[in-house]
């Protein structure tokens, strides 16, 4: 699979990307459900051509997945906090025994390794501050060795935002 992943990444280097190709990823980053009829007559293009330049850009991967943004306030989610969290050791074993868990919690919408002062910055929407002390202490704080966690509660949420600059060249 690491291999299949490696060649496209590789397809992907030597492609470059035209106007056209960028204008198609402006639209669907902004509209994922733009119909392949609209966007064609967007970038002026037929319908068939438009068409396969998005299969092409979905195969070389730059476009990942269509998804639905959903209001989290509406769900019970509307708490996001922010987590340092700091190993005791950083064995093979224990990052990897650390990544099975936290990929599995459903609280958890990112979870990124850093470098600096601790090892992951973890982003986790819960209900409310019960619900998140629950997942500190029953969830997270017991995985194997987690030397110690800080956690940042968002007060307001200024700009969340999954669009990529798409450069025009």
């Amino acid at each position: 699979m690491e291999k299949i992943k490696n060649n496209i990444l590789n397809l992907a280097s030597i492609h470059k990307l035209d106007k056209i190709d960028r204008n198609i990823l402006k639209i669907l980053q902004d509209d994922g459900r733009t119909s392949n009829v609209k966007l064609a007559q967007t970038i002026n293009l037929s319908p068939t051509p438009c068409l396969e330049r998005v299969k092409r850009l979905e195969k070389l991967g730059y476009i990942k997945n269509y998804v639905a943004i959903l209001n989290p306030k509406m769900l019970d989610a509307a708490l996001v906090s922010f987590i340092e969290v700091s190993l005791d050791r950083t064995t093979t074993r224990a990052l990897d025994h650390f990544r099975e868990v936290v990929l599995a919690m459903e609280e958890v919408q990112e979870c990124h390794m850093v470098a600096g002062g601790f090892d992951y910055l973890i982003k986790v929407r819960t209900k409310d501050m019960d619900h998140y002390r629950r997942f500190l202490g029953e969830k997270l704080s017991i995985i194997e060795d987690i030397s110690s966690t800080n956690t940042y509660v968002v007060m307001e949420e200024i700009k969340a935002s999954s669009t990529i600059k798409v450069s025009d060249q």
